[in-house]
Parts: structure tokens; sequence; C-alpha cells
């Protein structure tokens, strides 16, 4: 199994806040030794490896993870607590779950 983080710089040169977020989760878990690849989306370069994955698993956000096993087709997720709990196998609550995708998703409304 092959795991690829992909992390964005804005077009500002800055850091992505929530990839910063996502990086500091991951170390303070001690889950960055599970991660194969860092891979960065510069904004500022639209030939950056980053930024043509996005294109290439049509992406439009980040951080992102790829995670990819022989035989198998390649599994984005998006949700850095999903990926945790289906690949990781970490425990995460559904209510961290439902506040990322909240978070993430300002137009959608929780029932």
């Amino acid at each position: 199994m092959k795991i690829t983080f992909v992390k964005k710089i804005l077009a500002d040169g800055s850091a992505c806040k929530k990839c910063g977020e996502v990086t500091a989760k991951m170390e303070e878990a001690g889950q960055l030794q599970y991660i194969d690849e860092i891979v960065i989306a510069d904004e500022r370069d639209p030939e950056s490896a980053g930024l043509k994955l996005a294109a290439q698993y049509d992406v439009n956000r980040a951080p992102f993870f790829i995670v990819e096993e022989e035989g198998k087709e390649a599994a984005v997720y998006t949700v850095y607590f999903k990926f945790v709990k289906q690949v990781l196998a970490g425990k995460t609550s559904e209510q961290e779950e439902i506040k990322e995708i909240m978070n993430d998703n300002p137009d959608l409304d929780f029932i």
C-alpha cells in the first residue's frame, strides 16, 4: 500500500490552514509514519505535482490522501477522519467526522 498526502500552498505563498491542522493532528497521533509521500499542490505553479494529482483525481480541496493498493483502483480521501478510520484503522468519532465535513462544506445543512 502506498499513501500520498497532498498539501497546498496558496497563491500568496502561505500554507493552507486546513493542511497545517491535519499535519499537526497526524504528528500528534504518530500517523505521519504511515505516509509514503508528501506532495505539494502549489497554486503559484500549475505544473506542481500536487496540482497535477488534484486534476488527475478530480479533487478540488486540500488536503487529500491517495491510497494505492496493488490490483485496486486508487482511493482518494478528502476527509481526514474518514481516511484515518478507513485506512489507518484509527479511532475517530462520528462527531469529529461530521464537524469536518460541515466545516468544509458550509452549504450543507445537518439534519
